[in-house]
Protein backbone atom coordinates (compact mmCIF):
# COMPACT_ATOMS: atom_id res chain seq x y z
CA UNK A 1 0.00 0.00 0.00
CA UNK A 2 1.41 3.62 -0.66
CA UNK A 3 0.36 6.69 1.57
CA UNK A 4 -0.21 10.14 0.91
CA UNK A 5 0.06 13.42 3.54
CA UNK A 6 -3.00 15.15 4.17
CA UNK A 7 -3.01 18.63 6.30
CA UNK A 8 0.47 20.61 6.55
CA UNK A 9 0.74 21.17 9.92
CA UNK A 10 3.40 18.85 11.35
CA UNK A 11 1.57 18.82 14.68
CA UNK A 12 -1.84 17.45 12.84
CA UNK A 13 -1.10 16.36 9.49
CA UNK A 14 -1.24 12.50 8.72
CA UNK A 15 -0.28 9.83 6.35
CA UNK A 16 -2.97 8.13 4.85
CA UNK A 17 -3.20 5.16 2.74
CA UNK A 18 -3.87 6.24 -1.41
CA UNK A 19 -7.37 4.32 -0.78
CA UNK A 20 -9.72 4.73 1.40
CA UNK A 21 -12.76 2.65 2.85
CA UNK A 22 -16.16 3.88 3.25
CA UNK A 23 -18.12 2.59 6.00
CA UNK A 24 -21.51 4.07 5.22
CA UNK A 25 -23.31 0.97 5.31
CA UNK A 26 -21.57 -0.94 8.65
CA UNK A 27 -24.01 -2.00 10.60
CA UNK A 28 -27.17 -1.38 9.05
CA UNK A 29 -27.34 -2.67 5.22
CA UNK A 30 -24.06 -4.67 5.24
CA UNK A 31 -23.89 -6.60 8.77
CA UNK A 32 -21.85 -6.76 11.85
CA UNK A 33 -19.49 -10.01 10.46
CA UNK A 34 -18.77 -8.90 7.06
CA UNK A 35 -18.03 -5.33 7.81
CA UNK A 36 -15.51 -6.82 10.74
CA UNK A 37 -14.11 -9.00 7.63
CA UNK A 38 -13.77 -6.05 5.09
CA UNK A 39 -12.17 -3.59 8.06
CA UNK A 40 -9.84 -6.31 8.84
CA UNK A 41 -8.80 -6.87 4.77
CA UNK A 42 -8.43 -3.85 4.69
CA UNK A 43 -6.31 -3.10 7.28
CA UNK A 44 -4.30 -6.26 6.82
CA UNK A 45 -3.17 -4.91 3.04
CA UNK A 46 -2.12 -1.87 5.02
CA UNK A 47 -4.95 0.21 4.63
CA UNK A 48 -5.25 3.21 7.43
CA UNK A 49 -7.68 5.72 6.26
CA UNK A 50 -11.69 4.69 6.96
CA UNK A 51 -14.58 7.17 6.55
CA UNK A 52 -17.87 7.62 8.17
CA UNK A 53 -20.48 10.08 9.17
CA UNK A 54 -22.42 10.82 11.91
CA UNK A 55 -25.97 10.22 9.91
CA UNK A 56 -24.87 7.05 8.03
CA UNK A 57 -27.14 5.34 7.29
CA UNK A 58 -30.30 6.66 8.35
CA UNK A 59 -32.72 5.87 5.72
CA UNK A 60 -31.70 1.65 5.90
CA UNK A 61 -34.02 1.29 8.75
CA UNK A 62 -35.73 5.00 9.58
CA UNK A 63 -33.55 6.48 12.02
CA UNK A 64 -31.30 9.35 12.80
CA UNK A 65 -28.47 7.67 11.57
CA UNK A 66 -25.15 6.43 14.08
CA UNK A 67 -24.84 3.05 13.43
CA UNK A 68 -21.37 3.40 11.17
CA UNK A 69 -20.19 5.16 13.90
CA UNK A 70 -21.04 2.60 16.25
CA UNK A 71 -19.87 0.08 14.72
CA UNK A 72 -16.79 1.20 14.10
CA UNK A 73 -17.17 1.93 17.75
CA UNK A 74 -17.09 -2.07 18.75
CA UNK A 75 -14.53 -2.83 15.96
CA UNK A 76 -11.90 -0.58 17.48
CA UNK A 77 -12.52 -2.05 20.82
CA UNK A 78 -12.79 -5.93 20.14
CA UNK A 79 -9.50 -5.19 17.63
CA UNK A 80 -7.53 -2.85 19.93
CA UNK A 81 -7.11 -0.36 17.37
CA UNK A 82 -5.23 2.83 18.26
CA UNK A 83 -4.53 6.28 16.09
CA UNK A 84 -2.21 4.03 13.68
CA UNK A 85 -5.96 3.99 11.57
CA UNK A 86 -7.09 7.68 10.73
CA UNK A 87 -10.94 7.83 11.07
CA UNK A 88 -13.12 10.62 9.33
CA UNK A 89 -16.28 11.37 10.07
CA UNK A 90 -19.15 14.26 9.09
CA UNK A 91 -21.51 16.34 10.98
CA UNK A 92 -24.23 18.62 9.94
CA UNK A 93 -26.51 16.20 7.83
CA UNK A 94 -28.08 14.16 10.39
CA UNK A 95 -31.84 14.72 9.81
CA UNK A 96 -33.75 16.36 12.92
CA UNK A 97 -36.17 13.56 12.83
CA UNK A 98 -36.12 10.02 11.71
CA UNK A 99 -36.64 9.38 8.16
CA UNK A 100 -36.40 7.13 5.76
CA UNK A 101 -35.56 9.15 2.39
CA UNK A 102 -33.16 11.81 1.73
CA UNK A 103 -34.23 14.51 4.35
CA UNK A 104 -34.22 18.59 3.83
CA UNK A 105 -34.33 18.86 7.57
CA UNK A 106 -30.91 18.71 8.57
CA UNK A 107 -29.27 19.40 11.68
CA UNK A 108 -26.72 22.08 10.06
CA UNK A 109 -23.53 23.41 10.95
CA UNK A 110 -24.26 25.96 14.04
CA UNK A 111 -21.37 26.61 16.88
CA UNK A 112 -24.21 24.29 19.07
CA UNK A 113 -24.96 21.10 16.42
CA UNK A 114 -20.96 21.20 15.93
CA UNK A 115 -19.90 20.74 19.63
CA UNK A 116 -22.54 18.36 20.60
CA UNK A 117 -22.35 16.20 17.23
CA UNK A 118 -19.14 15.93 17.37
CA UNK A 119 -18.94 14.80 21.29
CA UNK A 120 -21.58 12.16 19.79
CA UNK A 121 -19.32 11.18 17.51
CA UNK A 122 -16.26 10.87 19.69
CA UNK A 123 -18.42 8.61 21.98
CA UNK A 124 -19.93 6.31 19.01
CA UNK A 125 -16.25 6.06 17.88
CA UNK A 126 -14.97 5.53 21.15
CA UNK A 127 -12.03 8.21 20.66
CA UNK A 128 -11.08 11.08 22.66
CA UNK A 129 -9.95 12.66 19.38
CA UNK A 130 -11.45 13.01 15.87
CA UNK A 131 -8.83 12.31 13.38
CA UNK A 132 -10.69 14.31 10.46
CA UNK A 133 -13.65 16.07 10.90
CA UNK A 134 -15.64 17.32 7.90
CA UNK A 135 -18.23 20.00 7.50
CA UNK A 136 -21.32 18.10 6.24
CA UNK A 137 -23.21 19.05 3.25
CA UNK A 138 -24.16 22.68 3.16
CA UNK A 139 -27.74 23.74 3.52
CA UNK A 140 -28.97 25.87 1.24
CA UNK A 141 -30.58 28.79 2.33
CA UNK A 142 -29.15 28.50 5.83
CA UNK A 143 -29.02 31.31 8.38
CA UNK A 144 -25.99 29.92 10.70
CA UNK A 145 -23.15 32.71 9.58
CA UNK A 146 -20.34 31.37 8.29
CA UNK A 147 -17.75 33.01 10.69
CA UNK A 148 -19.97 30.75 13.34
CA UNK A 149 -19.18 27.41 11.58
CA UNK A 150 -15.43 28.36 11.25
CA UNK A 151 -15.23 29.88 14.39
CA UNK A 152 -16.62 26.55 16.23
CA UNK A 153 -14.60 23.94 13.56
CA UNK A 154 -11.62 25.76 15.17
CA UNK A 155 -12.33 25.64 18.55
CA UNK A 156 -12.44 21.95 18.58
CA UNK A 157 -9.06 21.88 16.87
CA UNK A 158 -7.91 24.31 19.57
CA UNK A 159 -9.38 22.54 22.24
CA UNK A 160 -7.61 19.61 21.25
CA UNK A 161 -10.25 16.96 20.40
CA UNK A 162 -10.11 17.29 16.53
CA UNK A 163 -7.07 16.78 14.71
CA UNK A 164 -7.55 18.13 10.66
CA UNK A 165 -10.72 19.43 9.39
CA UNK A 166 -12.33 19.33 6.22
CA UNK A 167 -15.73 20.07 3.55
CA UNK A 168 -17.91 17.73 1.76
CA UNK A 169 -20.28 18.75 -0.72
CA UNK A 170 -19.94 22.88 -0.85
CA UNK A 171 -20.06 25.06 -3.62
CA UNK A 172 -16.36 26.22 -4.64
CA UNK A 173 -16.47 29.69 -3.30
CA UNK A 174 -18.03 29.19 0.14
CA UNK A 175 -15.20 26.57 0.34
CA UNK A 176 -12.70 29.14 -0.60
CA UNK A 177 -14.67 31.78 1.43
CA UNK A 178 -14.63 29.70 4.98
CA UNK A 179 -10.54 28.93 4.34
CA UNK A 180 -9.96 32.79 3.91
CA UNK A 181 -12.35 33.31 7.00
CA UNK A 182 -9.94 31.29 8.93
CA UNK A 183 -6.47 32.20 7.56
CA UNK A 184 -7.46 35.96 8.43
CA UNK A 185 -8.67 35.01 11.89
CA UNK A 186 -5.28 32.59 12.70
CA UNK A 187 -7.62 29.94 12.76
CA UNK A 188 -7.13 25.93 11.27
CA UNK A 189 -9.33 26.02 8.96
CA UNK A 190 -10.49 22.91 5.90
CA UNK A 191 -7.41 20.95 4.45
CA UNK A 192 -9.06 18.25 3.45
CA UNK A 193 -12.14 18.29 0.70
CA UNK A 194 -14.46 15.08 -0.33
CA UNK A 195 -16.33 15.26 -3.33
CA UNK A 196 -18.27 12.93 -5.63
CA UNK A 197 -15.55 12.43 -8.52
CA UNK A 198 -14.72 9.33 -11.26
CA UNK A 199 -13.54 9.21 -14.59
CA UNK A 200 -17.04 9.80 -16.26
CA UNK A 201 -18.19 13.64 -16.37
CA UNK A 202 -21.73 14.13 -14.97
CA UNK A 203 -23.52 17.36 -15.49
CA UNK A 204 -23.67 19.30 -12.42
CA UNK A 205 -26.37 21.92 -13.70
CA UNK A 206 -28.90 19.22 -13.13
CA UNK A 207 -31.29 21.06 -9.74
CA UNK A 208 -30.33 18.46 -6.61
CA UNK A 209 -32.49 18.43 -3.36
CA UNK A 210 -29.81 20.66 -1.93
CA UNK A 211 -29.36 23.10 -4.72
CA UNK A 212 -31.80 24.17 -7.25
CA UNK A 213 -28.51 25.81 -9.24
CA UNK A 214 -27.29 22.33 -9.56
CA UNK A 215 -24.87 19.71 -8.18
CA UNK A 216 -22.91 21.29 -5.14
CA UNK A 217 -21.17 17.82 -4.55
CA UNK A 218 -19.58 16.90 -7.95
CA UNK A 219 -16.05 18.21 -8.76
CA UNK A 220 -16.65 20.53 -11.07
CA UNK A 221 -14.01 22.77 -12.94
CA UNK A 222 -14.60 25.57 -10.49
CA UNK A 223 -13.10 23.00 -8.02
CA UNK A 224 -10.11 21.39 -9.94
CA UNK A 225 -8.90 25.31 -10.55
CA UNK A 226 -8.90 25.94 -7.11
CA UNK A 227 -7.11 22.77 -6.09
CA UNK A 228 -4.64 23.30 -8.87
CA UNK A 229 -3.76 26.38 -6.76
CA UNK A 230 -3.90 25.11 -3.36
CA UNK A 231 -1.41 22.07 -3.62
CA UNK A 232 -2.15 22.23 0.18
CA UNK A 233 -5.65 21.12 -0.05
CA UNK A 234 -6.37 17.32 0.01
CA UNK A 235 -9.01 15.12 -2.25
CA UNK A 236 -10.83 12.81 -1.15
CA UNK A 237 -13.51 11.29 -4.01
CA UNK A 238 -15.90 9.06 -2.95
CA UNK A 239 -18.60 6.63 -5.47
CA UNK A 240 -15.43 6.58 -7.79
CA UNK A 241 -16.68 3.68 -9.20
CA UNK A 242 -20.55 4.79 -9.33
CA UNK A 243 -21.83 2.04 -7.09
CA UNK A 244 -21.08 -0.46 -9.18
CA UNK A 245 -22.71 1.64 -12.35
CA UNK A 246 -19.25 0.91 -14.52
CA UNK A 247 -19.86 -3.19 -14.88
CA UNK A 248 -23.67 -3.84 -13.42
CA UNK A 249 -25.80 -4.46 -16.37
CA UNK A 250 -28.82 -3.85 -13.78
CA UNK A 251 -27.77 -0.92 -12.73
CA UNK A 252 -27.70 2.37 -15.29
CA UNK A 253 -26.02 5.09 -15.02
CA UNK A 254 -27.50 8.09 -13.81
CA UNK A 255 -29.32 10.37 -15.63
CA UNK A 256 -26.38 13.24 -14.98
CA UNK A 257 -24.13 10.82 -17.68
CA UNK A 258 -26.52 10.77 -20.17
CA UNK A 259 -24.71 12.81 -22.94
CA UNK A 260 -22.78 12.31 -25.66
CA UNK A 261 -18.99 12.29 -23.82
CA UNK A 262 -19.99 8.82 -21.86
CA UNK A 263 -19.69 6.73 -24.44
CA UNK A 264 -16.30 8.10 -25.68
CA UNK A 265 -14.55 7.86 -22.26
CA UNK A 266 -16.18 4.42 -21.45
CA UNK A 267 -14.75 3.34 -24.97
CA UNK A 268 -11.38 4.84 -23.80
CA UNK A 269 -11.73 2.87 -20.50
CA UNK A 270 -12.52 -0.38 -21.66
CA UNK A 271 -9.56 -0.40 -24.00
CA UNK A 272 -7.34 0.78 -21.10
CA UNK A 273 -8.26 -2.04 -19.14
CA UNK A 274 -7.45 -4.54 -21.94
CA UNK A 275 -4.05 -3.27 -22.27
CA UNK A 276 -3.76 -3.61 -18.90
CA UNK A 277 -5.61 -6.65 -17.71
CA UNK A 278 -6.67 -4.88 -15.38
CA UNK A 279 -10.63 -4.42 -14.45
CA UNK A 280 -12.61 -1.42 -15.94
CA UNK A 281 -12.91 -0.18 -11.81
CA UNK A 282 -8.78 -0.87 -11.23
CA UNK A 283 -8.30 1.69 -14.13
CA UNK A 284 -10.49 4.22 -13.04
CA UNK A 285 -8.93 3.97 -9.48
CA UNK A 286 -5.46 3.93 -10.71
CA UNK A 287 -6.17 7.05 -13.25
CA UNK A 288 -7.89 8.90 -9.92
CA UNK A 289 -4.39 8.28 -7.73
CA UNK A 290 -2.11 9.54 -9.85
CA UNK A 291 -3.39 12.01 -11.46
CA UNK A 292 -1.58 15.23 -11.89
CA UNK A 293 -4.19 16.44 -9.29
CA UNK A 294 -3.33 13.92 -6.49
CA UNK A 295 -6.79 12.02 -5.74
CA UNK A 296 -7.70 9.63 -2.84
CA UNK A 297 -10.09 7.87 -4.07
CA UNK A 298 -13.05 6.84 -1.23
CA UNK A 299 -14.30 2.88 -2.03
CA UNK A 300 -17.07 1.41 -0.41
CA UNK A 301 -17.38 -2.59 -0.56
CA UNK A 302 -20.12 -4.92 0.69
CA UNK A 303 -17.80 -8.19 0.51
CA UNK A 304 -13.98 -8.80 0.96
CA UNK A 305 -13.63 -10.16 -2.76
CA UNK A 306 -15.01 -6.55 -3.65
CA UNK A 307 -12.13 -4.75 -1.47
CA UNK A 308 -9.64 -6.98 -3.09
CA UNK A 309 -10.56 -5.80 -6.49
CA UNK A 310 -9.73 -2.52 -5.15
CA UNK A 311 -6.61 -2.83 -3.35
CA UNK A 312 -5.34 -4.37 -6.21
CA UNK A 313 -5.62 -1.06 -7.98
CA UNK A 314 -3.26 0.80 -5.34
CA UNK A 315 -0.20 -1.00 -7.25
CA UNK A 316 -1.52 -0.32 -10.79
CA UNK A 317 0.20 2.35 -12.75
CA UNK A 318 -0.84 2.99 -15.89
CA UNK A 319 1.32 4.20 -18.62
CA UNK A 320 2.08 7.86 -20.19
CA UNK A 321 0.00 7.15 -23.26
CA UNK A 322 -2.70 5.02 -21.04
CA UNK A 323 -2.94 8.51 -19.42
CA UNK A 324 -3.22 10.40 -22.17
CA UNK A 325 -5.84 8.35 -24.27
CA UNK A 326 -7.78 8.46 -20.87
CA UNK A 327 -7.81 12.22 -20.83
CA UNK A 328 -7.92 13.18 -24.53
CA UNK A 329 -11.61 11.33 -24.89
CA UNK A 330 -14.23 13.62 -24.51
Amino acid sequence: MRYRTIGNDPKTRRDVSVLSLGAMLFGTAIDESTSFAILDRFVEAGGNFIDTANNYAYWVNGTQGGESEALLGRWRRSRGVGDEIVIATKLGGRPNVPATTLSHDLEGLSAQVIQESSERSRERLGVDKLDLLYAHAYIEGSRVPLEETVGAFAGLVQEGTVGLLGASNHWAWRLERARSLAAAAGLPGYEVVQYHHTYLRPRTDLPTLRSKDGNLGVVSGNLLSYLRAEPGLSLVAYSPLLGGGYVRQDKPLDVAFDHAGTPVRLAALREVAHETGATVNQVVLAWLMGGEIPVIPLVGASSVEQLNESLTAADLELTAEQRAKLDAAH
